[in-house]
């Protein structure tokens, strides 16, 4: 038989002693913002004293809205003060829940790593990836802060102007599978309402449609411009970037940088960066010279392997201590020698490493 009493590990009702006895009291409506006015359960009933429960009903209606007026104000309901979390690689009783790949989302503070440039593209990877194929994975609340930080990296994108290509992909890899999920296999897998998921499509949308009509501003600069340094400094820039896009939209801008887009030796550099020579020797694109066509045998590798991935920071794995975390916060590790323990994690490791 179910228990419909108040729950017996509560503190108690409030009570005030009176000259007729002692009185419950209870808080009433936006009252509970202060917590200093009480209202007594006999100004709360009508002069026949005919709503006997007026006094439970206040109190269930107090608290249902105070917690939407903590929902309603804050973006992320997790604010852990350790921001690094245990990886177990077998699952117990006890530790099932902190290994979770949505409990790691949770903890290890992703809302704050985008506001790092160095870190920002690691996290739109991740994103990404969770996107694609570990959304159902999430649990409620988790699904809930992921689209909460997915709000503030669109933002960012919008008034930084930073890397929007990577967002654009990240978005439309997400509106995929919302849309296979909500109308190819229904709600059953996703939690929550199906107006809810609805509205979150209805958002992306928004977020791709903003992301489409944003504009460069033009910099009024008197100082030295990219087209005013020597040819020789250009071209070592050019060697530089590791996407192949990036070189491509470069080339675009002037005439000159059309030429140094096309060398030939930076295409080659950026095919031995991204790919094996054992790779690349087996898919060989010749010219009719049979020269190398390096630029067109890139584009022909990534089809097949998969590009090398280059960040400014990631997350960090201590082997000793089965720790997963940032590497400026840090972690209790116990080991005598702790930064042989370290391993950097990619975008793919950190999913793989909650796959049990």
């Amino acid at each position: 038989m179910p228990f419909l009493g108040q729950d017996w590990r509560s503190p108690g009702w409030i009570w005030e002693k009176t000259e007729e006895g002692w009185k419950r009291t209870v808080f009433f409506g936006h009252e509970l913002a202060d917590n200093n006015k009480e209202i007594e359960l006999k100004e709360l009933c009508n002069e026949n004293h005919e709503n006997l429960l007026v006094g439970d009903m206040c109190e269930l209606t107090t608290k249902k809205r105070k917690k939407d007026l903590y929902n309603n104000n804050t973006k992320s309901q997790f604010d852990f003060r350790d921001k690094w979390i245990y990886v177990h690689r077998g699952s117990t009783k006890e530790r099932h829940g902190y290994c979770t790949l949505g409990e790691a989302f949770n903890r290890l503070d992703f809302s704050s790593a985008i506001q790092d440039l160095r870190r920002f593209n690691y996290v739109a990877k991740l994103f990404q990836l969770i996107a694609k194929s570990q959304l159902t994975s999430l649990s409620g609340a988790a699904q809930k802060n992921y689209f909460n930080i997915l709000e503030k990296i669109v933002r960012k994108v919008l008034d930084e102007h930073c890397n929007p290509r990577l967002i654009k992909e990240l978005l439309q890899d997400l509106s995929s599978t919302l849309h296979s999920l909500t109308v190819g296999m229904g709600k059953s897998v996703l939690v929550g309402n199906d107006n809810v998921w609805l509205c979150r499509l209805e958002t992306i949308l928004n977020w791709q449609q903003q992301l489409s009509n944003l504009q460069f501003p033009k910099q009024l600069s008197n100082g030295v411009t990219f087209s005013d340094l020597p040819l020789q400094m250009q071209n070592k820039i050019l060697y530089k970037f590791s996407d192949a896009y990036d070189i491509i939209n470069l080339g675009q801008a002037t005439p000159t940088l059309q030429v140094l887009s096309e060398d030939r030796k930076l295409w080659k550099k950026l095919c031995q960066f991204h790919f094996s020579e054992k790779q690349f020797r087996r898919n060989l694109v010749l010219t009719e010279s049979n020269n190398v066509d390096w630029k067109l045998m890139y584009f022909t590798l990534q089809k097949y392997y998969p590009k090398r991935e280059q960040y400014g920071d990631t997350l960090h794995f201590c082997k000793h201590c089965s720790i997963l975390f940032w590497k400026d916060c840090g972690h209790p590790c116990t080991s005598s020698d702790p930064d042989n323990c370290l391993m950097p994690v990619s975008p793919q490791h950190f999913i793989d490493l909650f796959k049990f």
